[in-house]
């Protein structure tokens, strides 16, 4: 049975889409048969993955709202292994058209709920928001991933975030837990990048994944190109992170590959 995984933060421009994207991509090049799931109205994993948003018929909005089966929208990428639920601008709206629906914040997991068996890992791509649809994933989800920025005001709203996570324990998802706290945009020549490290280790320990996400170009790029960054520039930095980020969660999980 896979694992759900939701990749959430309510700030903006912290590396959410850029994670979601690229550690799918990762765990599919080590041959886990891995599905992302674009929860975002902006559509950035969608089209970071090949796929032009303007272009999709049916989304992950159609499943919520309309009730039209996962299974049939989902479209391949590049990667053998590594498979895509699309987003729409017209997610925007859904939140208002499920406001009044019975158990609206349980219609992602009803949605996903056929295809745990089918994947080893589900990668949920959130908003930067705790709205509905973001409550819906983590209702969903087995985990969750917390990108944060090597920046000035990283554990900004973090506290407002782990709040919220512990409502969807109480209330929705007991099983939900903190998969890990993900360190992005570090920059090894700032001092600030460095502070910031230590800091969020201090406080937050063990829940924090030892891999550190760089700064990097190649990561920036690959998105205007279709691609996840292993597949634009496999020995890059951002890359080789990515592989080490999937290796580690693979560990903290204790998964192995038959084959291996």
């Amino acid at each position: 049975m896979g694992k759900i995984i939701a990749i959430a933060n309510q700030k903006g421009g912290v590396g959410k889409t850029t994670t979601a994207m690229n550690l799918a991509a990762s765990l599919a090049v080590l041959e886990y048969k891995t599905l992302v799931i674009d929860a975002d109205p902006q559509a950035n994993t969608t089209s970071g993955l090949g796929h032009d948003p303007k272009s999709i018929e049916s989304s992950i909005y159609e499943c919520m709202v309309d009730g039209t089966t996962i299974s049939s929208i989902i479209l391949s990428t590049d990667l053998e292994y590594l498979s895509l639920v699309p987003s729409h601008i017209d997610l925007v709206g859904a939140e208002v058209e499920m406001i009044n629906l019975e158990n609206r914040e349980e219609k992602m997991k009803q949605v996903i709920a056929s295809l745990k068996d089918e994947f080893d890992f589900i990668i949920i791509d959130c908003s930067p928001s705790l709205g509905l649809i973001t409550i819906n994933a983590l209702t969903a989800a087995d985990s969750v991933i917390i990108p944060v920025q090597c920046e000035y005001f990283a554990l900004e709203g973090l506290g407002k975030l782990l709040n919220t996570i512990k409502i969807i324990q109480t209330r929705l998802n007991p099983e939900l837990e903190i998969e890990g706290i993900l360190l992005t945009m570090y920059d090894v020549r700032l001092r600030l990048s460095n502070q910031v490290v230590d800091e969020v280790r201090l406080h937050f320990k063990k829940m924090v994944f030892d891999t550190i996400i760089p700064r990097s170009v190649r990561l920036s790029e690959s998105p205007s190109f279709g691609l996840p960054a292993i597949s634009f520039d496999a020995e890059g930095k951002g890359s080789i992170a990515y592989l080490n980020l999937a290796g580690e969660l693979v560990q903290r999980n204790g998964l192995q590959k038959a084959s291996n």
